[in-house]
């Protein structure tokens, strides 16, 4: 479905670690990050194998997988509320893109 492909066009997906999966991408042309796709049990599995293929980072946070879930739709952008955790996830998920990034210069091999 639409909604699982969606996964491996995602920043971040949040599980926890194996009922919930949440899709989570940020463009700086939104306001905020914003629910891709979402899915619980076998739905969340497709989640993560087509971030896995992606190497879309697959970060345990059972409590904000829970809460994501329940409260987005697909395509919803990320509560208030859960702007602050969104954020360091997106933050600590960059920060490793960047140092697999300057690893690979080092290494004469492009990203």
């Amino acid at each position: 479905s639409r909604n699982m492909a969606a996964a491996g066009e995602a920043d971040v997906v949040v599980t926890n670690p194996t009922h919930y999966s949440v899709a989570i991408r940020y463009s700086d042309k939104d306001p905020a990050p914003r629910v891709i796709a979402k899915g619980q049990d076998f739905i969340a599995l497709k989640i993560r194998e087509i971030a896995s293929e992606n190497q879309v980072p697959i970060v345990e946070k059972p409590e904000l997988a829970r809460a994501l879930y329940r409260l987005c739709d697909i395509d919803d952008f990320i509560p208030d509320d859960f702007w602050t955790p969104v954020a360091e996830l997106l933050a600590y998920v960059y920060s490793i893109d960047q140092r697999k990034r300057d690893r690979a210069l080092k290494d004469g091999v492009p990203a």
